[in-house]
């Protein structure tokens, strides 16, 4: 029996099989990080809603949600608190990445990310006890513990990107491992809708489910996956050689020290994390403020707001898909340069949501509108999937989880951030608050696509060769002892042949 599902394995090529996991992987680390932005809106005690406007600027409660308008929750966390909980998962999640990243290049991502996620998972199935002990302190500590598990998710899944994707497959295999967000964003916003409103449980129905497709996934993921093609069970040789064949320049098992120093000093990798705080910051505004949005201003229903929270998110999903075949297309046919493409369509993917977020401010209590301008600007959203989102394994296919550590911790700070200042600046949940919201929303998004635009590249890097580092390294030794060796090139190009 096991030697046939072993041939049938074969048959399947396994980075697909791997990309798939890679997706689900992502998808449950999003699932249980953001289920609690629906189910926290249940778990608040909020003051009997109105039917007509208000002049404060709020809007006037929907039929929908008049009928379920009675549900009250236990908790007196005022928006402060709430924006204070919805951050903290953020303030463990930057600690781990640099360390997460390092563990992951030095001994494979398999591990790193499985463990990652199963401890995810125990944290979130642990949250009903916790809140129920110790309220919103207990809460919050729990969160950071999560975010500190989770840390590891990103530099690991790029590790594994690097070692299994090809390069003429990068923005396929990466979207669809990185499209994770996305499906565990979808499903975490519109099912807590769902679990929460058919459940005698309540909220904490939320935290059990998407806790145990955690552990169910880390099962399979310790069956299915390797770090490496040459140590996975069931890889064909045919695989296993175009694999090795297509990726051995620039992708080592061996790569040494990291090069902190030339990363560090490098202008495309500080133009892609500059465009990346830009990018989350918009991109955390929206996936953990969504649903307070929704609630609080526009006066939905909890299930009605699960569904169209994740609305956007699904057209972000979908448009990231399809624009990933179109980007290796357009790079294959030469059409347009790898530079070139990572460019366009990251400006796109600003631009066209910083438009649109503040047009929907401006749209008031057209319920809608509103959702139709928040879904066409998420859906722009979806090109930083083949952009940002694989520029740094463009960079440097070898040190792929030391670039993700840097730049996820770096728009780390934008989870930090964002949800605090929405708490700070919507007090009372207001119209003319979130238009606030929404207009820093766009200065961010402005100017750091346009940092990217001028400095970001998409080619590998001469850092990205461990031997070329030391030759370099030896050259310049011998020049300071006076042997006369010639100064050492500054691009890989410029090295003679051998």
């Amino acid at each position: 029996m096991f030697s046939s599902w072993k041939i049938c394995c074969t048959r399947i090529p396994q980075r697909w099989i791997l990309a798939v996991m890679g997706c689900l992987a992502v998808s449950n680390a999003y699932s249980m990080r953001i289920c609690l932005n629906i189910a926290i809106t249940e778990m608040v005690l909020t003051a009997e809603a109105s039917n007509s406007t208000s002049s404060d600027g709020t809007c006037p409660v929907s039929e929908s949600t008049s009928s379920s308008s009675s549900s009250k929750g236990t908790y007196d966390w005022d928006e402060y608190t709430q924006g204070i909980i919805l951050s903290s998962f953020y303030w463990g999640y930057v600690v781990t990445q640099i360390p997460g990243g390092i563990l992951a290049d030095k001994f494979g991502g398999k591990y790193t990310l499985g463990i990652g996620i199963l401890s995810t998972a125990i944290f979130t199935m642990l949250t009903p006890l916790v809140v129920e002990a110790f309220d919103a302190t207990g809460l919050i500590v729990l969160r950071i513990l999560m975010g500190f598990c989770e840390g590891s998710t990103f530099p690991a899944v790029n590790v594994l990107v690097a070692q299994w994707a090809p390069p003429e497959e990068r923005s396929k295999i990466g979207t669809v491992v990185m499209a994770g967000i996305q499906v565990g964003t979808v499903l975490g916003t519109s099912l807590s809708g769902v679990l929460i409103h058919n459940s005698s449980m309540g909220w904490p129905v939320v935290f059990y489910v998407f806790g145990a497709f955690g552990v169910v996934w880390f099962l399979a993921w310790i069956l299915l996956c390797s770090s490496y093609p040459d140590s996975h069970p069931f890889i064909s040789d045919q695989e296993k050689k175009y694999l090795h064949d297509t990726m051995v320049e620039h992708t080592q098992k061996e790569t040494g020290r990291t090069p902190w120093w030339q990363i560090l000093t490098s202008a495309p990798m500080w133009a892609l994390m500059i465009g990346k705080i830009g990018e989350n910051f918009g991109l955390q505004t929206m996936v953990t403020d969504l649903p307070k949005y929704m609630s609080s201003v526009l006066k939905f229903s909890i299930q009605t707001n699960g569904f169209l929270s994740a609305l956007p998110l699904l057209a972000m999903w979908l448009s990231g898909i399809a624009s990933s075949w179109l980007a290796d297309w357009l790079i294959v046919t030469d059409r347009i340069s790898r530079t070139n493409l990572r460019k366009v369509f990251a400006t796109i993917a600003s631009v066209g949501p910083a438009v649109f977020l503040v047009a929907a401010s401006y749209a008031g209590c057209d319920r809608i509108l509103v959702v139709t301008l928040f879904t066409i600007g998420m859906g722009l959203m979806g090109l930083i999937f083949p952009s940002t989102m694989v520029n740094a394994l463009d960079l440097s296919p070898n040190y792929s989880g030391a670039l993700m550590a840097m730049t996820t911790t770096i728009v780390g700070f934008a989870g930090i951030v964002a949800p605090y200042l929405v708490g700070v600046l919507t007090p009372n949940q207001t119209l003319q608050e979130w238009r606030i919201v929404f207009w820093i929303t766009f200065a961010v998004y402005l100017v750091t696509i346009m940092v990217y635009a001028i400095w970001a590249d998409g080619e590998v890097q001469y850092w990205n060769d461990p031997d070329f580092r030391s030759q370099r390294l030896q050259e310049s030794d011998n020049e300071k002892q006076g042997r006369g060796y010639p100064s050492t090139p500054k691009h890989p190009d410029q090295l003679p042949s051998v």
